[in-house]
């Protein structure tokens, strides 16, 4: 017996969790929608997320995400990852990553016994040392 096997396709769109605390923040990630069906007007696909209670489906127009490779949808809220989707998987912007010997500099220039230094500017440099020091080490 041989078992014939499904391809599966899926539309995509990117998750940017904002949040208005840092502590929470996450970075922006490409989130795959299963493709349920295709008819020559539209495309559905399974549009449910973690925090929804049921699946929900949704559908684009097949003719303009075929023609541009992306689309918007009017009826989803900005922040949902399926506001904004894409045929194919979208390359997401890399953050640079912070220079540590810069931040030591800056960090150093504003020391409180330097000339013009404080104890605030100071901690505040430290603190993005360390965060930056940290995010490098756990990368």
């Amino acid at each position: 017996m041989s078992a014939v096997l499904e391809q599966v396709e899926y539309l995509y769109g990117i998750d940017s969790s904002v949040a208005d605390d840092d502590r929470f923040y996450e970075p922006p990630r490409v989130v795959k929608f299963r493709i349920t069906k295709k008819t020559p007007k539209r495309i559905y696909y399974v549009a449910s997320e973690d925090w929804e209670a049921t699946r929900r489906t949704g559908f684009v127009d097949r003719q303009r995400i075929e023609a541009a490779g992306e689309i918007y949808q009017r009826g989803r809220h900005w922040s949902a990852p399926d506001f904004h989707l894409y045929l194919a998987p979208p390359e997401l912007e890399q953050a640079a990553k912070p220079d540590l010997s810069e931040l030591r500099a800056a960090m150093a220039k504003v020391h409180p016994d330097r000339e013009n230094g404080s104890h605030e500017a100071f901690i505040a440099a430290r603190a993005r040392y360390e965060n930056a020091r940290a995010k490098e080490t756990s990368a």
